[in-house]
């Protein structure tokens, strides 16, 4: 058979596509600025705002798009001979696989194409797909791309296939979904960034203001600063900072940046505390759970010297750059664990609840 190449198919965008692009956009972004702006100045119905504005337009396309769709299902499909170029599995584990294939298709009443799809084949009907294998196609006359093989094509079809001869239509007569291109794109992105930016201006006063309060330090409750230390305090975690002469292997450092951290809660229970040179670090378990805590004012802290002096010394590392002593509950009973990095590696040393030492692994 003649094989002719028709002109390429058109890639522009029509208003309606623009439209709908930029609204896509406008929507994402929106919904994004809502729930984080919503989270940091705590405004609930914002919150939610962007959490349901999603699902409304994807409702609302959805219902503008029933129309068009049901105007392409009354469209007749175009039936057509196709040869296999080649084909091949592309994954899937289930009994269907989707395959991709190579086609040369031939229009009764046009010029045969060449185009590539994804089909899922059952396993089983895998071996009836061969290269230079001819099968049924089927497409819509206006989206040439949008091809499925026929698995059951009628007798009538399946008479021509068994006496049919196809030639391969050259490469550039290949066809393909028309791309997207930069305008699409740009109106998106632009969609995307104007709803991000109305929700910010929306909501500037109260971004603002709590700016300003975070940095005034009469508004600030939760924290204490001084100039020998920093500590910070939430339901859920507590740090205490050091200033530049001091340490938390001084005498009495550790019991009173502990005390600073439990003193509004006498029963806070702790998952982890973390001690280095200048910083303590304390996670709370979280109130009405069954983590396996522990209270953080029994550690036996007046040890912690000694178990970094052993750590520092008697392990393989002979120039310790860091060292951070890690308490926790998490095997069921409390261990204390000191870890040292150095020019010769990590090295660690496992204590008890009473600060005894069980385990040591050296540098390695």
């Amino acid at each position: 058979m003649t094989i002719a190449t028709g002109p390429p198919l058109p890639t522009h965008h029509t208003p309606v596509a623009l439209v709908r692009g930029f609204l896509t956009g406008g929507v994402v972004g929106t919904s994004l600025a809502a729930l984080v702006v919503g989270g940091i100045v705590e405004n609930v119905p914002l919150f939610v705002t962007g959490l349901v504005l999603p699902a409304v337009y994807g409702l609302l396309f959805f219902l503008a798009g029933m129309p068009r769709r049901a105007r392409e299902a009354a469209v007749v499909p175009r039936t057509a001979l196709a040869m296999i170029e080649s084909l091949e599995a592309v994954g899937g584990e289930s009994s269907d696989i989707p395959v991709r294939f190579e086609l040369t298709v031939a229009p009764d009443d046009g010029p045969a194409y060449r185009v590539e799809i994804t089909q899922d084949i059952n396993l089983v009907d895998l071996t009836d797909y061969r290269p230079r294998g001819v099968v049924v196609v089927q497409y819509p006359p206006d989206r040439a791309w949008r091809v499925r093989i026929v698995k059951r094509p009628t007798p009538e079809w399946e008479g021509r296939v068994a006496s049919a001869r196809l030639d391969s239509a050259p490469a550039t007569a290949r066809v393909a979904a028309p791309p997207e291109g930069c305008v699409f794109g740009f109106v998106v992105l632009l969609g995307l960034l104007l709803g991000a930016v109305v929700v910010v201006l929306l909501f500037r006063a109260d971004l603002f203001d709590r700016d300003d309060t975070a940095k005034s330090p009469s508004a600030t409750q939760p924290s204490v600063s001084s100039t020998s230390s920093t500590t910070v305090v939430s339901s859920a975690s507590g740090t205490v900072a050091l200033g530049p002469d001091l340490s938390f292997l001084d005498k009495g450092e550790l019991d009173r940046a502990v005390g600073s951290l439990t003193s509004g809660g006498d029963a806070l229970q702790a998952l982890t505390v973390v001690v280095q040179e200048r910083l303590l670090s304390v996670v709370f378990s979280p109130t009405g759970t069954q983590t396996p805590g522990f209270d953080p004012r029994a550690l036996p802290y007046d040890r912690f010297p000694a178990l970094v002096e052993e750590a520092t010394t008697t392990l393989g590392v002979h120039s310790p750059r860091t060292w951070q002593i890690i308490a926790d509950r998490l095997t069921g009973s409390l261990t204390i664990r000191v870890v040292v990095t150095g020019a010769e590696g990590t090295a660690s040393l496992e204590a008890d609840g009473q600060g005894k030492v069980v385990r040591r692994a050296p540098a390695r």
